[in-house]
């Protein structure tokens, strides 16, 4: 996965969040979110305790002490909170997150998602991608459209292990925006230099181009 393309899912899905959010961001591609904030007041959520979390640390802000639920090191806003993982998750569990933006393995084309396990490999374990899923109010995925062999990560029917049956409702990539609902899977915005053909043509189905 090339960094620009990181990037540009980041700065996409970026524009989905409002003032006076609390929004959790999964591990990977959504925690650069962080960076495409610009003057928007949201309030991060990590699911290991804390509500206020900031951008990545420079060197000298770096502590030990504290990280994100994927490990990482990061900073806390004026204001943030802290709570143990009991608290945490009985304000996912309880409908108080707004957005969750998760990664993904997979994206079915109805919006079922796989983002926790991959066959024949160890799991390390499932974190709270679960919860966030039935939890959140909204739930965007994130990713790029390929995995590492190019196959599309976007399939009629997930062949990986299920994170839940909530569906979500945008998945994000660096070529294009994907929205779901009863009707199935739409693309609501390209965001590459590529045509709607040559997209079809990649991911072997048609789809249209829908502005809301």
């Amino acid at each position: 996965m090339s960094n620009s393309a990181k990037y540009i899912i980041a700065k996409r899905a970026a524009q989905e969040l409002h003032d006076g959010q609390i929004v959790n961001l999964g591990i990977g591609i959504p925690t650069l979110l962080t960076e495409y904030l610009d003057n928007k007041v949201v309030y991060l959520q990590t699911e290991n305790g804390l509500l206020g979390m900031g951008p990545a640390p420079s060197d000298d802000q770096l502590d030990a002490d504290l990280m994100n639920a994927g490990k990482e090191p990061i900073t806390f806003l004026p204001g943030a909170s802290f709570f143990n993982s009991a608290d945490s998750f009985a304000m996912i569990r309880g409908g108080h997150v707004d957005v969750a933006v998760l990664g993904v393995l997979q994206v079915s084309h109805d919006g079922e998602i796989a983002n926790w396990a991959v066959p024949n490999q160890p799991i390390l374990g499932v974190g709270g991608a679960m919860d966030l899923l039935i939890g959140a109010n909204k739930v965007i995925a994130v990713g790029t459209l390929f995995a590492k062999d190019g196959t599309p990560k976007l399939v009629p029917t997930l062949t990986y292990k299920s994170t839940g049956a909530r569906k979500v409702e945008l998945f994000i990539t660096e070529y294009a925006v994907f929205k779901f609902s009863n009707q199935g899977v739409e693309i609501v915005e390209i965001l590459n230099d590529i045509t709607l053909d040559e997209l079809n043509e990649l991911l072997g189905i048609r789809l249209e181009l829908v502005k809301h």
